[in-house]
């Protein structure tokens, strides 16, 4: 691989064929994001009853060594900006507003998101009456995976920036990053000499300030920034790849011995996390699986294209979305089944006797619920209205507007019940549809079925994962009360 890796076209588009590397790689960390969320959840049950749920970190402290692999959002990141940086570029080159692509990519994610809110809304209030004991108790993991999209979305919409930063500066905008991180650790800490630094990590997370959030910005652009550098071949290679998983390994070994949690999936506030804020520790995670993928990019490669696998790969990403929404839902049949049958969920702790033989068998099960749960989901979106009406905008953020972002405050404030906050949240939120003008987004009031023209000029944005796609069209931000969504049941049903 040359410096020239990626010249006028990427990789995929020089050869008229996709890149199937690419998509490998998110696929991969997808099924160890899926796998590793049904791993840790522990069911807890007594004479055939869920009593409680426990976390396999909480009761399992090698547990937090496996993260260092299975922390795969640096991943995710890295590889989108990769990917997606060589069409970002090419629209600013032709004089299109970026706002244009990223509100098309967050009317992608935000339409199956609020659909699956609304079904855990059903759920909820089904709880209500039936007094079935699997919601409650699962109610703190049903929610807990979707700030990953909120922060892919922010990230992608500085892809302009971190883009400008790599023509200007090169690898020395990812130190510059790098330094960024380290000064607000620095002032979290407030080290006052030697010994101090030697346990900066413990003083690090024993402090809890607004200083620290400043890195839930750095420390997610920067293997976003790693990417775009990647992708233009400035750095490349096994030799670099070798050295940046050694380099990894010491970073995050170092990192424990001055204090850092060892676990990086850690997401309670206010304890010692290196997740919410992000530390410095979590750069670790990044230089160890950014080294993996350069040591094993030739090989699997070319395993890839032998083996035609390039199509499989695409259409496994094509169900990512929905596998990574939907997966954590696939737990509550799980457990019912599971009871109902008696099937041993509850495996005892790690250690006893039978206690791996128990997990894989929950692993099972799990994958037994998750696929007519996809299933379903894939028919759905596949029938529904993919067309999002618009109108000539009004006023910009109008009181709709604004109720509906004060809506989100519950949901993401609450930690015990994210279930009934998300529910509300869903409930109050205005129906109507939010329009990316080239300046701002802008209130849409009618919802009327458009004409032929105005449908005709609209975009089909259901399939977000391919990043290569440019359209001229204007594309919408789309949003639906709980209350439209009902009203919509009857036209579901008809079809």
């Amino acid at each position: 691989m040359s410096d020239a890796r990626h010249d006028a076209q990427p990789k995929e588009m020089a050869n008229d064929e996709r890149d199937p590397y690419p998509d490998a790689l998110r696929a991969l960390a997808l099924l160890i994001v899926v796998l590793g969320h049904w791993a840790a959840t522990l069911p807890r049950v007594e004479d055939g009853i869920l009593m409680d749920t426990e976390h396999i970190l909480d009761v399992w402290a090698p547990a937090g060594l496996y993260t260092w692999l299975v922390q795969v959002v640096p991943l995710f990141v890295f590889v989108s900006a990769a990917v997606s940086s060589q069409g970002v570029q090419q629209r600013l080159d032709r004089g299109k507003p970026h706002l244009h692509w990223w509100a098309g990519r967050a009317l992608g994610l935000a339409r199956p998101t609020v659909t699956y809110l609304v079904v855990l809304t059903g759920f909820a209030l089904t709880a209500l009456f039936t007094r079935e004991g699997v919601l409650g108790l699962l109610n703190h993991s049903l929610t807990v995976h979707l700030w990953f999209l909120l922060i892919l979305l922010g990230v992608q919409l500085l892809l302009p920036l971190c883009l400008w930063a790599d023509r200007r500066w090169g690898l020395r905008a990812v130190a510059g990053l790098i330094l960024l991180i380290a000064a607000v650790d620095l002032l979290r800490a407030r080290p006052t000499g030697v010994a101090d630094l030697l346990v900066l990590g413990a003083r690090v997370t024993e402090t809890h300030d607004y200083v620290g959030w400043i890195n839930i910005l750095l420390v997610w652009v920067l293997p976003q920034q790693l990417g775009i550098a990647w992708w233009h071949g400035r750095f490349f290679g096994r030799r670099v790849g070798l050295g940046l998983l050694l380099f990894g390994l010491a970073w995050l070994g170092l990192a424990v011995a001055a204090g850092y949690p060892v676990s990086m999936v850690n997401g309670n506030v206010g304890n010692d996390t290196n997740l919410l804020p992000p530390t410095l520790a979590l750069l670790g995670v990044m230089w160890l699986q950014i080294g993996l993928v350069m040591l094993f990019e030739t090989p699997i490669h070319n395993f890839l294209k032998r083996q035609q696998m390039g199509r499989w790969m695409a259409m496994f990403g094509a169900l990512g979305l929905q596998l990574y929404l939907w997966h954590k839902f696939a737990e509550l049949p799980a457990t019912w089944l599971g009871m109902r049958l008696g099937w041993p969920i509850d495996a005892g702790q790690p250690g006893e006797p039978g206690f791996w033989i128990g997990r894989l068998e929950w692993l099972g099960l799990c994958i037994l619920m998750v696929t007519p749960v996809i299933i379903i989901v894939v028919i759905f979106e596949r029938y529904r209205k993919q067309d999002v009406p618009t109108r000539p905008p009004h006023r910009p953020f109008s009181p709709e507007v604004r109720r509906c972002l004060s809506a989100w405050g519950p949901a993401l404030a609450s930690e015990r019940s994210p279930v009934p906050s998300s529910a509300w949240w869903v409930w109050h939120s205005p129906p109507g549809c939010y329009v990316l003008d080239s300046d701002a987004f802008r209130h849409c009031r009618n919802r009327s079925t458009p004409s032929p023209e105005r449908r005709a000029a609209g975009r089909d944005i259901s399939r977000f994962h391919d990043e290569s796609r440019t359209n001229a069209s204007r594309p919408a931000m789309w949003h639906g009360g709980a209350r439209w969504w009902l009203s919509m049941v009857p036209g579901w049903v008809s079809r």
